[in-house]
């Protein structure tokens, strides 16, 4: 990690953001301090969804989708005991 005074990032701007692009990250510093990081960009992946990974692992139930019995019905609509 290298780190460059405001005033050198300013004047080096330009081959800082090559150092970045080549996987290199740089801290500016402001009157001695750490203000800024100048890391690589790096566009988000999203993870690929695999269907059927759980095949066979997971059952469901043939009545699955059955209505409820009457009392519990009833509870979840607040008209229950």
């Amino acid at each position: 990690m290298q780190h460059v005074d405001i005033h050198e990032a300013k004047t080096h701007f330009s081959k800082l953001v090559d150092a970045a692009m080549a996987g290199e990250e740089i801290v500016i510093a402001k009157a001695g301090k750490p203000a800024a990081k100048l890391v690589p960009y790096r566009t988000e992946t999203r993870k690929t969804i695999r269907f059927g990974v759980m095949k066979g692992e997971i059952e469901i139930a043939e009545d699955f989708d059955a209505p409820l019995p009457d009392e519990i019905a009833a509870a979840f609509e607040g008209s229950g005991q």
